[in-house]
């Protein structure tokens, strides 16, 4: 349905239609560009972030392109405003524009912001899937930072580890906390407690999911999880060097991850080195690395977000929309001849 001089336009509405029940699938699409980039058939630049006066608030530029069966470029524009929940708001809201790579021009615009966070999720359950030693095993989950990204999370975990039974939350918001619960006990058919503090969830979860919007670290140790949990450190930003440096490391890429002040990038600069990243989920998935050392340390997977993971998703549910019929189109976008 590519045409040089129309714009193809998918809202939520269209999106959330075509990522129902579809957990595994976009899994797999998310694997798929996890085993390009690794491969080296990915070209992802470092995000651009535009700080505004706001406090904590930014709108992220990710281009990227994916090869093989993708072959697909464009960029995700996504903003993230922690005080609009204050006022009822989604923290996050984002556009995702995919550009020919015959002419450059742009094809499809398409809401971003479902997009990002079923990404987000796919891959940290993918992880999970992958890290833990026996996936059949895992009844238990503990959950920091009850918003958006962990509702999604905790909806993908189900997916790939079907035998949780047992859902712990903390958040410092008790309300928010008493929310997800009742989202939780209304979708889920787990036991859902809120536990007193991150100790708690740490020490109770086989697996943990963070995903606040912590701006700098507040969790000094691992040293109250289990042999081998797995950490979804998601938010990237919750874990004090030094807990990372006695945990097992795996990110998306060593090279974005260690930017922006993220507790790696605090890591890094502390040592001068990134030895205490092991290796990466593309490795792991492409057979290049194992899962875990096999020594019962913690494992934290801290990804990023890579632009490669939206291009590949949005360019997915864009094919399954041509397929579907339910895409709207503005004809005549773009001039037809040269000015």
């Amino acid at each position: 349905m590519e045409n040089d001089n129309c714009l193809a336009i998918l809202t939520a509405d269209d999106i959330i239609s075509l990522f129902d029940k579809r957990e595994r699938e976009i899994m797999d699409v998310i694997k798929t560009a996890y085993s390009a980039h690794t491969r080296g058939n990915t070209n992802c630049p470092h995000s651009l972030f535009l700080r505004l006066p706001q406090s904590g608030s930014r709108i992220i530029a990710l281009p990227a392109y994916v090869g093989e069966d993708v072959d697909a470029a464009g960029v995700k524009w996504i903003s993230s405003f922690p005080s609009n929940l204050e006022v009822g708001l989604p923290r996050a809201s984002a556009l995702i524009v995919l550009n020919s790579v015959e002419t450059g021009r742009a094809y499809a615009v398409m809401e971003g912001a479902i997009i990002s966070a079923k990404r987000t999720a796919a891959s940290a359950a993918l992880a999970a899937e992958r890290l833990v030693a026996d996936s059949s095993s895992v009844n238990s989950i503990g959950i920091i930072g009850c918003g958006e990204i962990n509702r999604e999370v905790l909806g993908f975990l189900g997916e790939a580890l079907p035998s949780i039974t047992l859902v712990r939350l903390f958040d410092t918001n008790s309300d928010r906390a008493r929310s997800f619960k009742a989202y939780c006990e209304g979708r889920f058919s787990m036991e859902v407690s809120l536990a007193r503090s991150i100790d708690e969830v740490l020490s109770g979860g086989q697996i943990i999911s963070i995903a606040t919007t912590a701006v700098s670290p507040y969790i000094q140790s691992l040293s109250a999880c289990p042999p081998s949990t797995v950490i979804l450190h998601i938010s990237l930003r919750d874990l004090a060097p030094e807990a990372l440096y006695a945990a097992d490391n795996i990110v998306d890429d060593p090279d974005h991850v260690c930017r922006e002040n993220t507790s790696l990038d605090l890591a890094a600069k502390a040592v001068g080195h990134k030895k205490f990243i092991r290796t990466t989920i593309g490795a792991i998935l492409n057979g290049t690395a194992p899962p875990a050392v096999g020594d019962g340390r913690t494992a934290v997977f801290s990804p990023f977000g890579l632009g490669i993971l939206d291009l590949s998703l949005a360019t997915h549910v864009y094919r399954a929309a041509c397929s579907s019929g339910m895409v709207s189109v503005v004809p005549e976008f773009h001039a037809a001849a040269s000015l």
